[in-house]
């Protein structure tokens, strides 16, 4: 891969899509892509569109398309690649990088590049033993890796991954029920818990394996609830420790001249310290009446015994 150092505006050229191309990589969600397109709509394609030789689009296919809705104008460079393979391993390896992809995504995408992949390890390994190849190895030579343990090294490197996760996401890919799938799509299960599940079911007869799964999944997914609901309250819990204590410890100073002297001279503070001092006490005073604004314009109003004329703390 090379940059070729041609470059086209779109009112000069346009690129074309290939659909290989432009479905390797999982499509953004309506959050991400709204968010870009108010960034192109207010800051312009800033960012040129990579095609290739063939003025294919191999990087920046929403930007595109979001560029042509809305008459954007934008640049591209044109890259020269070996191979369509090859764009396909540049892409996903510029892409992980600016994505939150998880281990299963970046599983599915090296997937779509497994047959090309395993192809090119067949032809690397009859290449290197010549005709002997097609008329079967003999036990004089050693063969150098297998070709499907080298096409899950190339994939899992391809797209990041650890090369036993990569080996796990195949394993799935092959043999798993529908319902881990579909719940490790929804990231409801990790990698691991997919793999655990399917190598379990895999040992039950094959009418007992779909119900197994489904009842595994659902117990996963219940668990992975329960713990979101306590790591939720204990954040909550946290945020609440945090005012209480910040309240209690300013309840607990007596301001006056003597008292901030006090404090000034026995921690030594320097005529800069001092300076920075005023200003953060100016903030945190901010910050207390934001509190104050919050809870009596937003929160107080919708309190339900407000509402209805209780209060725990009256008789």
């Amino acid at each position: 891969m090379k940059n070729t150092g041609i470059e086209y505006l779109s009112t000069e050229r346009k690129p074309h899509v290939l659909n290989e191309l432009a479905t390797l990589l999982p499509p953004l969600s309506e959050e991400q892509r709204s968010s870009l397109e108010a960034d192109l709509l207010t800051n312009g394609c800033y960012s040129p569109i990579v095609v290739n030789e063939d003025m294919a689009i191999v990087d920046g296919h929403n930007r595109q398309q979001i560029c042509e809705e809305h008459d954007i104008p934008y640049r591209m460079l044109v890259f020269a690649f070996e191979d369509l393979l090859e764009a396909k391993q540049w892409m996903v390896q510029t892409q992980r990088g600016r994505r939150n992809l998880e281990p299963w995504e970046l599983g599915k995408i090296a997937l779509k590049l497994r047959e090309e992949v395993e192809g090119r390890a067949k032809a690397r390994q009859r290449e290197y033993f010549g005709n002997q190849y097609d008329s079967g190895l003999p036990a004089t030579l050693p063969e150098v890796h297998p070709a499907g343990m080298e096409t899950r090294k190339e994939l899992a490197e391809m797209v990041g991954l650890g090369e036993r996760t990569m080996g796990k996401v195949m394993q799935i890919n092959d043999h798993a029920p529908d319902v881990v799938k579909e719940a490790l799509d929804n990231h409801d299960l990790s990698v691991n818990q997919g793999y655990n599940i399917t190598k379990q079911v895999q040992k039950l007869p094959e009418e007992e394996r779909e119900q197994a799964a489904v009842d595994a999944v659902e117990r996963a997914t219940a668990k992975k609830n329960l713990q979101q609901k306590d790591a939720e309250r204990e954040r909550r819990a946290k945020i609440a420790r945090v005012f209480s204590t910040a309240f209690e410890k300013a309840f607990a100073m007596t301001v006056n001249e003597e008292n901030v002297s006090c404090w000034v001279e026995c921690s030594r503070m320097t005529p800069t310290e001092m300076q920075s001092t005023i200003s953060d006490a100016r903030e945190l005073s901010e910050l207390f009446s934001q509190i104050a604004d919050i809870i009596e314009q937003d929160i107080l109003p919708k309190d339900w015994r407000v509402a209805d004329g209780t209060d725990e703390d009256t008789d």
